[in-house]
This record gives structure tokens, sequence and C-alpha cells, in this order.
């Protein structure tokens, strides 16, 4: 996992490479575990930060986030000396999961248009073509 010892050490900045040799040269079943525990590493927060705040409430936001976060935990691996290879497969994996999260939570935090607020063009002669909001509650 994450920050913890391991047996290697070293630095994978060829994209998609490390994920390449993971699925050629792993048994498969460590190959699920290796790739779907990165995909869920920021799962979490890609779920719940644009839940928790308006500011990030888009897919751009949450990518941006959860890159940044998994490239500081790479640069931490290489930089503590874990005995860990720091790959940039694993930013691409986390930021990838994190943002399968955020669309898995997307309508509890895509903003909804409410019937108050849409603008409403009344129909015939008589409106002259204004526009005019639609009251939330009568006169």
């Amino acid at each position: 996992m994450i920050l913890t010892p391991g047996t290697g050490q070293g630095v994978q900045l060829i994209p998609l490479l490390d994920l390449a040799n993971q699925i050629t040269r792993m048994p498969p079943g460590a190959a699920f575990v290796q790739i779907g525990g990165n995909l869920l590493v920021f799962a979490a927060l890609g779920a719940m930060l644009p839940v928790r705040s308006a500011r990030f409430a888009s897919l751009r936001a949450v990518a941006a986030v959860a890159a940044t976060s998994s490239l500081t935990v790479e640069i931490l691996q290489y930089v503590l000396r874990l005995g860990r290879v720091s790959s940039v497969d694993d930013v691409i994996l986390n930021t990838a999961g994190a943002v399968l999260a955020a669309l898995a939570t997307r309508r509890w935090w895509m903003p909804k248009h409410k019937a108050d607020e849409r603008a409403v063009t009344p129909s015939g002669p008589a409106g002259g073509g204004r526009r005019r909001r639609a009251r939330a509650t009568p006169r």
C-alpha cells in the first residue's frame, strides 16, 4: 500500500509502461489487486470532494486535486526511500479512480435547475417578446 516499505526503488516516468509490465508479468490476481487498489486509493476523495465543496463540483477540479495529491504521495515515496517504485502510472490510475467515483456521485453535486429561476417567454402578441421570471410564490 501507499508509503509502506517495498522491495524496489526507482522512478518510472514513461506513461503506461509500468501498467503494461504489471499486466503481462504479474499473475492475474496480483495485477487485479494492484490496479484495483490504485483505482480505489483516491476514490473516496473523488466521491466526496464535490459533495462537500461547491468549489470542487466539477470533474476537472476533482481530477486536479486527485492528481496533485497522488503526485505528492509518489514524491514522498521516492524522497523517503521506502523501497517503492514511484510511477506516473500510479498517478494516472489514482486520478482515474477519483474521477470515476466523482461520476458515480454526480447526481448529488450537479447543480439543479429550479423552476423559479428559469426564464419564461410569454406567447402571443400580448407578450411583446419580453422575458420575465416565473414567481416562486403567488402574489
